[in-house]
């Protein structure tokens, strides 16, 4: 008599068709994924937007002045390369630009670093009256 022994381990059909199921879920969930890293990273340049307009009004009641310089505000933030007039990160350039009339006013500008994933988000800003524009719309 001949003892047919049974091979272990997964037929090639069954191999192709984890593989077809992995490759659909891929297809769905690496798109997901990247769009809820975009917003995460956008939401942490509207954090620091809003970071810098306190401290911006905190030097109003101190100065009676807005600055553009984050060394005045002894301005820092993690994640973020603060000096001079701008702070930096991988994918935003924030700046603030005083208004030059009186009553003093600021905007706090978020600008996508060109080449980076966060380049089709448009530019950011924040006013000193709480006004929020995303490419020059109202609302972030």
């Amino acid at each position: 008599m001949h003892h047919r022994t049974l091979s272990r381990g997964f037929t090639l059909v069954e191999l192709l068709i984890v593989l077809a199921i992995l490759a659909i879920l891929s297809a769905v969930a690496l798109p997901n994924y990247q769009d809820s890293v975009r917003k995460s990273r956008r939401s942490a340049a509207q954090q620091l937007m809003v970071a810098i307009a306190s401290r911006e009004e905190l030097l109003l009641l101190d100065a009676m002045s807005y600055t553009d310089s984050f060394t005045t505000l002894n301005f820092t933030q993690d994640g973020w390369s603060c000096a001079n007039t701008t702070c930096t990160n991988s994918f935003y350039t924030v700046t603030v630009q005083p208004g030059s009339s009186a009553p003093p006013s600021f905007t706090i500008t978020a600008t996508p670093v060109p080449t980076s994933a966060q380049n089709s988000d448009g530019i950011l800003t924040l006013t000193n009256t709480g006004a929020k524009t995303r490419n020059g719309v109202s609302g972030w």
